[in-house]
């Protein structure tokens, strides 16, 4: 079979138009099928390509599943295999306002088209097993009912938390009393803790009871069904693997629950979304608290501290990506939206757009799931996205930071945008859309260039008509095309731009009157940022290289060291300059230079006749000595303390002659 490329495009019953040649660029396809019924009386156009072209992209999102099925009853007759890859380019770009640029909306559905050429990132998967051991809290009529639910295929432990009447004990569950008091890990793996645990004792005749209670008790099982009724155990417990809540104000829970239980046994592929680079990570040093912001954001609360570093519990994990977004050194990073790849899609849509329109486009960041729902709608039911609107899925908005943000800029968008679902995603990237925000008001834009909107904003137009924004390289990291961007959008660059406290960009400042020059805190800088001189005591500073981790305050005895977020994009930063040095103190004997001049006089001032080894005498010319001087003054003086008497002369063989 002849190897080529045919891209299939439907107008959905002329509702849509496009521009043939330009889509078929785009994909780096060899032929393109337009017709107007694809998924109806023109399926068979779809049957006849799929069986004769071995790369075929359907462009069409709302019948893909149809598609999928119709590719496998074809190749199955025809016994091969090909890729089958398709989009959508009527909800996110054909239909818009009836007043919208033609245009603008080809130009929008050949970007969409040629980002989805682009190779996707392959994420790593562990496996998890479940044997089906299940854990039941909450009320003993919840409970128990729960337990007749799901016995058949768990294996059911029933923890009742009131004083409800027992029931006859059955063999296919066990009963106790107890109260949860503690909750952790994920399918699989959970680990429970009780107080006052009281198993059921089934012997004996007449009313069941319960065994003396243990003070404090564990459990480990492979699925949590919660129907305390109170708050959940887990923070986001909906992205919790293997924990049910049940939701006092719904009916129905346990049946809705229980029909998915019960299919928590067996052996499960769990997606490790992120890449831990422990020697990047600024945590701590030394026992010194350092950078928290990953430990601060994580929803799930699968981050921890393991001493100098964090640990990220891939179990638990959810995929959010908001530590990758906030993390200042690039220690964690994402496998399934890495940087580089969400970059690069960014970039590749700009470039299109920008060729076919010659104006500049703006950018919004949305969910795949509710996200890509809402724009449907808004397409069917209303005047769908603005024609200059171009829409990124991704699993999650917490993955966008402000080096995302900055990268759109530095790509040549307009306007940058992020389709909140609900509130807990507003808040979740509310500091770095503040931080970015910053960033632009020291570029002398608008700061509203970058904005939370919802749904419904998405079919406002732009104010950006006629205008390009010229990209820039982006190459590098998120700090590298950060700075890049930021510089490139200054007319001038002047003073520094200031930055919201716990940005992570900005310079330390240093009180010469405090600081001893003990370069504590360069010895435990864990970016580099802190250097000293080779030859004279210096703290030197490299602003390009601080991420404001705060270990460097945190360990400094005299409390002389503060952080000063801001943001200078002056090659100044770029290279190491002095924070606080003085001249090193000489040596009186041998003029060696040695210690700080400051910090030698500070205890000869506070020694010399203050101190009984240091009064009547010439012992505080001691501490003006350097190492090696020092020792042999107290050894070969004649009022050295070390003295002793006088060495007797050497005897020679002439001596031993003599005798």
């Amino acid at each position: 079979m002849k190897a080529y490329k045919t891209l299939l495009l439907c107008s959905c019953d002329k509702s849509q138009t496009f521009d043939s040649e330009a889509l078929r660029k785009a994909a780096a396809a060899e032929q393109v099928i337009a017709v107007d019924q694809l998924c109806g009386s023109e399926m068979s156009v779809a049957a006849e390509h799929l069986a004769a072209s071995n790369d075929v992209l359907i462009a069409c999102g709302q019948q893909a599943a149809l598609f999928e099925r119709l590719a496998e009853d074809v190749y199955a007759e025809i016994q091969h295999s090909a890729p089958l890859q398709s989009i959508d380019i009527r909800d996110r770009a054909g239909w818009s306002a009836p007043d919208a640029k033609p245009e603008r909306l080809h130009a929008k559905q050949a970007a969409l088209v040629a980002a989805a050429q682009l190779p996707a990132p392959m994420a790593p998967a562990k496996n998890i097993q479940s044997s089906g051991v299940c854990c039941i809290v909450g009320p003993t009529e919840k409970a128990i009912r729960m337990a007749e639910l799901v016995q058949d295929e768990l294996g059911v432990t029933c923890i009742v938390n009131d004083a409800g009447p027992i029931q006859l004990p059955s063999a296919a569950y066990d009963v106790a009393k107890g109260q949860l008091t503690g909750a952790y890990g994920a399918l699989g793996n959970f680990k429970l803790e009780f107080a006052h645990l009281q198993p059921l004792h089934p012997a004996g005749r007449g009313e069941l009871g319960y065994e003396a209670a243990k003070p404090t008790a564990r459990s480990e099982c492979d699925v949590f069904i919660d129907l305390r009724g109170g708050a959940p155990a887990f923070p986001s417990h909906e992205k919790r693997n293997g924990y049910f809540w049940a939701d006092p104000k719904k009916s129905g829970e346990l049946e809705r629950i229980a029909l998915t239980a019960r299919e928590m046994v067996g052996e499960f592929e769990k997606t490790v979304y992120f890449r831990l680079e422990e020697s990047l990570c600024a945590h701590s040093r030394a026992n010194k608290p350092g950078c928290t912001r990953c430990l601060d954001v994580c929803p799930t609360e699968a981050i921890f501290s393991v001493g100098d570093h964090i640990q990220i519990d891939s179990d638990i994990c959810a995929g959010c990506g908001s530590c990758a977004a906030v993390c200042p050194t690039s220690a964690v990073t994402m496998n399934e939206t890495p940087f580089e790849a969400l970059t690069k899609a960014v970039e590749v849509m700009a470039k299109v757009y920008r060729e076919h329109t010659h104006e500049s486009p703006r950018l919004v960041f949305h969910t795949l799931e509710a996200g890509t729902e809402a724009i449907a709608n808004l397409a069917r039911y209303d005047n769908g996205l603005a024609d200059d609107l171009i829409p990124m899925a991704l699993e999650h908005v917490d993955r966008i930071g402000h080096a995302e943000i900055m990268a759109a800029f530095g790509a040549g968008y307009a306007e940058v945008l992020i389709l909140a679902d609900n509130e807990l995603d507003r808040r979740a990237v509310t500091a770095e859309v503040e931080l970015a925000q910053a960033m632009l008001k020291g570029t002398h834009n608008s700061p509203s260039r970058v904005r939370v909107i919802s749904a419904i904003e998405l079919c406002d137009a732009g104010d950006n008509a006629g205008r390009v924004s010229d990209p820039v390289l982006l190459v590098g990291g998120r700090r590298d095309i950060t700075r890049v961007t930021v510089a490139a959008m200054s007319e001038k660059i002047e003073e520094p731009i200031p930055l919201p406290v716990g940005a992570p960009y900005g310079a330390i400042e240093i009180d010469s009157d405090k600081c001893t020059l003990c370069l504590a805190c360069v010895s435990l800088c864990p970016t580099g940022a802190l250097g000293d001189h080779p030859d004279r005591p210096e703290v030197q500073f490299t602003e390009n290289a601080c991420v404001q981790c705060g270990i460097c305050e945190s360990t400094c005895p005299e409390t002389a060291i503060t952080l000063k977020p801001q943001l200078d994009v002056s090659k100044a930063a770029l290279s190491a300059r002095a924070l606080h040095g003085e001249e090193p103190f000489e040596c009186i004997k041998c003029g060696t230079p040695f210690g700080v001049a400051s910090t030698i006089n500070r205890i000869v001032e506070k020694l010399e006749n203050q101190h009984w080894m240091y009064k009547n005498s010439d012992n505080v010319q001691l501490i003006k000595m350097c190492d090696d001087c020092r020792v042999k003054a107290q050894f070969h003086g004649s009022t050295a303390p070390m003295a002793g008497g006088e060495r007797p002369r050497v005897r020679t063989s002439d001596d031993y002659l003599d005798s």
